[in-house]
């Protein structure tokens, strides 16, 4: 379920060839397995389309239900048309107006998407993109503002042109009889401050559930810190239900990450919680050793490896915190705020490690084994902590 009050959801979306089953099928399961709570393929030819329904048997025999969203472009009427299987598969289809195209009545390729979503009782997900915009909208709209008395700037007529795409052809699905509550809106674009502007205005504008997501946010730290720039601010204005990080992976890279760095983003806003954090300070001239890191690593890597036994285990244990710290200035304190931490020895202190449960010093840590006693103190505690489910 999306929007009228239900978590935010993250999705992410496959870079295989939909056509390859066994590959799709790998990355559906990883990218479900990190925690993408609906995955996007590309159906984009005859073979894609023939291979979905297959692709979606694989996942429910290996146990693995999350919904796949058809990504349709140009051809999506007649994939849908003639593959029903694939139509009735997916979960949902995405739609862009601006590339979808524009025939007669009895043959328009939106009509056509729409009746069958219709007909297999399939949301639809109207996305409108800066780089694909309808050409004959934005002419007409450029042209009327040209007429105006004091025109607007080319950016802010092309901001209402993806608006008014997006709502136009809302209103066309629901002419069409598709609910509006089977409808969800994305006006994408790949800068921070024209998604942020796009957003708030469409948001006014109609109470349609809402995409967010930069349409290429790029690669490395800048893709997650503009994801989070733009996201961060909407997000606190509570405009979105579902989003994506579209990061570039490098070459080979692990698609996960998308999926991770916008559970992360809910997550640090209190939004939602998928994992338990860890906190650890950065570092100074106090902590000249590289332990605390490395310790702060290991239990991070260790609670996502974790989380998805502890999630069928365990009640509420993605909202466990854990600190790691370096050194005595900030460590019994911070240790002391989450559920677990541990204060390392700084440079100069007694080789100690002090271990704070729930606030409380519970024990000491000394010796060459720090790291491996901290890990089962941690699995103990959820264990102890945590209700199991029945």
């Amino acid at each position: 379920m999306l929007g009228g009050g239900a978590p935010i959801v993250v999705q992410s979306m496959t870079n295989t060839d939909t056509a390859d089953i066994d590959s799709t099928t790998r990355q559906v399961l990883e990218l479900a397995k990190a925690g993408s709570e609906l995955v996007r393929i590309t159906v984009n030819t005859p073979e894609a389309a023939a291979a979905v329904s297959h692709i979606r048997r694989r996942l429910d025999v290996l146990g693995c239900s999350v919904p796949l969203v058809g990504d349709f472009h140009y051809n999506g009427h007649r994939l849908l048309t003639t593959y029903p299987d694939c139509a009735q598969a997916l979960a949902k289809y995405r739609i862009n107006p601006g590339n979808v195209g524009r025939n007669r009545e009895e043959d328009d390729p939106f009509t056509i998407m729409i009746q069958t979503a219709i007909r297999y009782d399939k949301p639809v997900r109207i996305g409108v993109n800066w780089g694909s915009l309808d050409q004959n909208l934005v002419v007409r709209m450029m042209d009327e503002n040209a007429r105006l008395s004091e025109p607007l700037d080319v950016k802010e007529v092309t901001r209402a042109a993806l608006i008014a795409s997006a709502l136009e052809s809302a209103q066309r699905a629901q002419n069409l009889g598709m609910q509006a509550n089977r409808i969800v809106l994305s006006c994408k674009v790949s800068d921070v401050q024209d998604l942020i502007a796009v957003y708030r205005t469409l948001k006014l504008q109609c109470d349609y559930a809402l995409h967010l997501g930069l349409t290429e946010a790029g690669m490395g730290s800048k893709g997650i810190v503009a994801s989070t720039a733009a996201l961060a601010v909407l997000l606190q204005e509570g405009i979105g239900d579902t989003i994506r990080i579209s990061l570039t992976p490098e070459p080979g890279g692990d698609r996960t990450q998308e999926v991770l760095v916008g559970q992360e983003i809910l997550q640090t806003m209190g939004l939602r919680a998928f994992a338990p954090m860890v906190t650890a300070c950065p570092g100074c001239g106090r902590t000249t050793s590289s332990f605390f890191q490395e310790l702060a690593q290991s239990i991070q890597r260790h609670l996502r490896t974790q989380m998805p036994l502890w999630r069928e285990q365990y009640v509420g244990v993605e909202n466990m915190t854990v600190a790691v710290m370096g050194c005595v200035v900030n460590g019994p304190g911070e240790s002391k705020l989450a559920n677990i931490g541990i204060s390392l020895p700084g440079t100069g202190e007694t080789p100690a490690a002090p271990v704070y449960i729930d606030g409380e010093k519970a024990m000491t840590l000394r010796g060459d084994h720090i790291a491996a006693e901290f890990t089962s103190i941690v699995d103990d505690y959820v264990a102890r902590k945590y209700i199991r489910r029945p």
